[in-house]
């Protein structure tokens, strides 16, 4: 007699969508404990949280003007170097709606109410994975594996209007956007973010360290 497994909708479910992403091979050669993060779904509408602390940051003139230029359309880059040492929070969301993720970023501040970062991913595109931040701005994002890190690297920017992808030009995009998840072991990873540009050089990076969520 054949039994069917059970399964919980209430518990995160497999999830390959980063996996096809990467390639089987290279995915496989990730540590568990990223496969874990990236390879799990949870319930439409459903949570996980991951707490840590922002570790580093560095902006040079260049980036601080792109930084807080960029708090118009909602501060997608961080902009306060007081944020370091101060709490960090991710939030991830299924989107009900789509076929993608809901990201929140949280980061404290020495003074004022914390930054908070809002984006959707969405797997689709010519890459397979785009982020939007709002007012139809997004980007395409390349998905490596790297010695343990998954690796989110900018393909190209764009502007979606009226269900059109209009193609940035190079020239006028922030520069290259790379952003890490690098595994630590002990239930603890680290997230990076470091935007080059070719004229202004490396204009912002931050780390912070974040902790599994329990379960």
């Amino acid at each position: 007699m054949q039994v069917n497994p059970i399964i919980r909708p209430d518990l995160p479910q497999k999830d390959n969508r980063f996996s096809a992403l990467v390639g089987a091979d290279k995915w496989l050669q990730l540590p568990q404990a990223i496969r874990q993060r990236f390879g799990k779904r949870v319930k439409g509408g459903d949570s996980v949280a991951y707490q840590g602390i922002v570790t580093e940051m560095n902006m040079n003139w260049a980036g601080f003007i792109l930084a807080h230029a960029a708090r118009i359309l909602g501060a997608p880059l961080p902009y306060d170097m007081s944020c370091v040492g101060q709490p960090a929070v991710v939030t991830v969301t299924e989107d009900i709606a789509g076929n993608g993720q809901f990201w929140i970023r949280q980061y404290g501040r020495q003074a004022g109410f914390p930054q908070v970062v809002h984006s959707s991913k969405r797997f689709a595109g010519p890459t397979g994975l785009e982020e939007y931040i709002g007012f139809g701005i997004g980007m395409a994002l390349n998905v490596e594996a790297a010695e343990h890190a998954l690796m989110f690297k900018s393909d190209h920017y764009f502007l979606s209007i009226f269900g059109r992808h209009i193609r940035l030009p190079k020239v006028i995009s922030p520069g290259d956007l790379v952003i890490g998840h690098h595994d630590l072991g002990d239930g603890k990873f680290r997230f990076s973010l470091c935007l080059k540009a070719w004229l202004f050089g490396e204009m912002l990076s931050q780390d912070a360290v974040f902790r599994d969520a329990k379960k």
